[in-house]
């Protein structure tokens, strides 16, 4: 764990939880597991506020639990969890593409709740898209449950480990903690629910009956029973998008490298496997010719013969993203997800080493890359760059650690005069190296968006208090001229100190966006080569 990722989850949950839950969750991101009263102890904090941030964190899946031998339970951080909090937005983002605004509202709910059951999703869901909704026009149940079905079905969102039910009598002593069981066949299954309803509207006062809301939910309050999923708790299944996003990735870097079609028979071969597959396989599920056909979209009307020679190209092609596993079905093809990622994260450090040390550094990197081994005179000659200028760059990117320096001696002595001194990339110490870098500009990134946010804090409080007031006016009819007042209480120099705030901090969230996705492609192909 260094010291940038420490930072940056202390940043990440100060901003989503605030200082308390912070505070003991960097404590035990740096100390590991501990049990609550050191952790109080240690923080200088009440037993109560200790109990009620490791609930939070608990909630989030941020902090797990373990009962130790002598009967001591004790809590310890998830630091990968926590840093995942970056990514929100992007599994936000791909809910909406996949399965519209309901999609993307039940991915947000459980996101921001960390555990729910189904029929809460549903009914919040409902009452969040009936709001935006025109008058008249409300969402029904029906609809938000069978999009939470089909985001089950395609592994997006899982259910939480549960209590088992214990045989045991009443009368006997709870354990100090529960042990929480997983049934890997249940995990993925929506109960049957009958929700009848629709969503409504937080500031409608009176029903289409008439009659007025606390009126109608008083009788209700008295015999209250629990919802029929009482106790099925789900949660968004991180894993999954993460496999979505790596095969996004993939198409992508087929599509720039062949064109659409080689990209399009790459996705569908993907596609057939993502729910067969586990997330750190090397492989996907060897696939035949013919399925990838009868699995093609419909708006490809290629034949047989033609996908035949794509996925011959394909498999013939130096990446190796794709390759051959058999001959029966018309051939079984596979994709090498391990190879995929490992080029794509040389392609990653190629790209940096160009931008920050030029062409001629990068031409270098590349050749090492493809030759593995070579002395400093094999460099100035295979590169054709003079002397002084190639051992600059070379000096210039040891000391970055970019490119590594290895002695192999003739003697035992080690004399310099006989020993052989041989440059090396390490792609995948230069690629933990360049993680490094990117959580420390992601902390850097979060800290300039709340020091911009805190130098102008006076001047958002009024932009909201004049907002908040023009809208209470537009909705009780006020006229133009009176409107026109209360927006000139903001003066042109202050909005245009608002707009340039406003750009600022876009410009910074795109920033964190761009380089959590660096972030995911190099921590991928670090994971990559630990599970292989």
């Amino acid at each position: 764990m260094t010291q940038a990722e420490i930072k940056l989850c202390s940043l990440l949950l100060c901003e989503h939880f605030g200082e308390i839950v912070e505070k003991i969750g960097t404590h035990l991101i740096r100390t590991g597991s501990q049990p609550l009263r050191m952790i109080a102890h240690d923080t200088g904090m009440s037993l109560d506020q200790v109990r009620k941030a490791l609930c939070v964190l608990v909630q989030h899946n941020l902090v797990t639990y373990q009962l130790q031998k002598r009967g001591l339970v004790e809590y310890e951080a998830q630091c990968s969890r926590v840093l995942r909090i970056l990514r929100y937005p992007r599994y936000i983002y791909t809910a909406k593409t996949l399965y519209s605004d309901t999609g993307e509202l039940i991915v947000e709910e459980l996101l921001l709740n960390g555990k729910m059951t189904m029929s809460t999703v549903v009914k919040k869901v409902a009452d969040r898209l009936t709001e935006t909704m025109e008058d008249g026009k409300t969402m029904d149940y029906s609809e938000v449950s069978s999009t939470f079905v089909r985001l089950a079905d395609t592994h997006f969102i899982q259910r939480c480990p549960s209590a088992p039910e214990s045989p045991e009598p009443p009368e006997a002593p709870l354990p100090p903690a529960p042990t929480l069981v997983l049934n890997e066949q249940e995990m993925y299954t929506v109960p049957r629910l009958n929700l009848v309803g629709k969503g409504k509207r937080r500031h409608s006062d009176n029903d289409d009956d008439g009659e007025p809301k606390a009126k109608r939910q008083k009788p209700n309050t008295d015999s209250e029973e629990p919802p029929p999923d009482d106790g099925i708790y789900w949660q968004v299944n991180i894993e999954r998008f993460h496999q979505h996003f790596r095969d996004q990735v993939i198409v992508s870097a087929v599509a720039n490298r062949m064109d659409q079609t080689s990209s399009e028979i790459v996705r569908t071969m993907l596609r057939m496997s993502e729910v067969t597959t586990s997330s750190n396989a090397p492989y996907t599920q060897p696939l035949s010719s013919n399925e990838i056909f009868r699995s093609l979209p419909a708006g490809y009307n290629i034949s047989k013969q033609i996908l035949d020679q794509y996925l011959a190209l394909l498999a013939d092609d130096p990446l190796e993203f794709v390759g051959k596993s058999g001959e029966s079905g018309g051939g079984m093809y596979v994709i090498n997800l391990h190879k995929a990622l490992a080029s794509l994260a040389t392609a990653t450090l190629e790209s940096i080493v160009q931008e920050r040390f030029g062409s001629r550094c990068a031409r270098i990197f590349r050749l090492l890359l493809r030759k593995k081994h070579l002395e400093q005179k094999q460099i100035e000659d295979f590169a054709m760059i003079p002397a002084k200028e190639a051992k600059e760059m070379m000096y210039k990117m040891l000391s970055c650690n970019v490119v590594n320096l290895q002695e192999i001696p003739k003697t035992p002595d080690h004399a310099p005069s006989r020993t052989f001194y041989l440059y090396a990339v390490n792609v995948l110490s230069s690629a933990r190296m360049l993680l490094h870098r990117c959580y420390k500009s992601v902390a850097n990134l979060i800290e300039r968006r709340l020091h911009e946010t805190k130098e102008n804090r006076r001047l958002l409080e009024k932009s909201q208090r004049v907002e908040a007031i023009l809208a209470s006016m537009q909705a009780t009819g006020a006229e133009e001229a009176q409107l026109q007042e209360i927006e000139e209480m903001i003066t042109a120099p202050e909005r245009q100190q608002l707009e340039s705030l406003k750009h600022n901090v876009n410009k910074i969230d795109a920033s964190e966006n761009q380089v959590d996705e660096t972030i995911f492609l190099l921590e991928s192909y670090t994971n990559s080569t630990v599970k292989h």
